[in-house]
């Protein structure tokens, strides 16, 4: 994960190590793709929710559902997230965020 942590701190946040959440927060507004929009916290939720959906769907837990009028993704549950304690959960995402990151060729 280090590259990946190092190549999207470098882009989004002037070097500083970027947090798990912004990390994810930043695949969210990817996959909406209105990059161009200030975000309510409301949205800023709904964004991580999309992209928990997204990064999670190669495991088989989501799966793309729709697009609403107003663009944003929807997904339905395929199968429940097994119990996993928080640090069962970091590693989980972090997985995922690399897998992600590999398939849109941003690194390699």
């Amino acid at each position: 994960m280090g590259d990946s942590v190092h190549k999207l701190s470098s882009r989004f946040s002037d070097r500083d190590p970027l947090e798990l959440d912004a990390i994810i927060y930043l695949v969210g507004v990817q996959e909406l793709g209105q990059y161009h929009r200030k975000y309510k916290k409301d949205d800023k939720l709904n964004l991580m929710h999309i992209a928990i959906c997204r990064l999670l769907e190669p495991y088989g837990y989501y799966e793309f559902d729709y697009f609403d009028e107003d663009g944003w993704p929807h997904y339905k549950i395929k199968e429940s997230l097994p119990p996993l304690k928080a640090g069962e959960q970091a590693v989980l995402m972090k997985e995922a965020i690399v897998d992600y990151f590999l398939e849109k060729e941003f690194i390699n």
